[in-house]
């Protein structure tokens, strides 16, 4: 397993983006200040902070509002094989909140809550693969 990035679910995109990218000094993936996602990198290491526009999560899991007074980080895990570690995992007493599932045409992802509530998603990145 590997640490992908930590994701922030962000109600004013445009105003984080300013912050991570000019404030903070990170470089931006693709450029996208208007959202609804994008990845910030530090100078060295592949994980970084990633921004997600609240909405667009919502629209996958049915439950996030446009309040901040819900979930307000996601913490993302990159695994080799999904499917295998969704069943280790609910076997280990996890529940699964969505997925496994395709994201976009590159990844798949499930969605599960930490003790606390915090949203964990697992990712399989599908261009990985030979």
């Amino acid at each position: 397993m590997e640490l992908a990035q930590v994701r922030l679910l962000v109600s004013d995109f445009p105003a984080c983006y300013r912050f991570y990218a000019d404030v903070l000094g990170l470089k931006p993936q693709s450029g996208a200040a208007d959202g609804p996602y994008e990845k910030f990198s530090p100078a060295t290491g592949s994980a970084g902070i990633a921004l997600q526009d609240r909405a667009m999560m919502a629209e996958v899991l049915g439950e996030l509002g446009d309040e901040a007074a819900g979930h307000r980080s996601l913490v993302v895990l990159r695994v080799d094989d999904l499917d295998a570690y969704c069943a280790e995992i609910t076997s280990r007493g996890a529940t699964l909140l969505h997925g496994p599932a395709p994201m976009t045409d590159r990844m798949r992802v499930a969605h599960l809550k930490d003790p606390e509530g915090n949203l964990v998603e697992l990712q399989q990145w599908l261009l990985l693969r030979g």
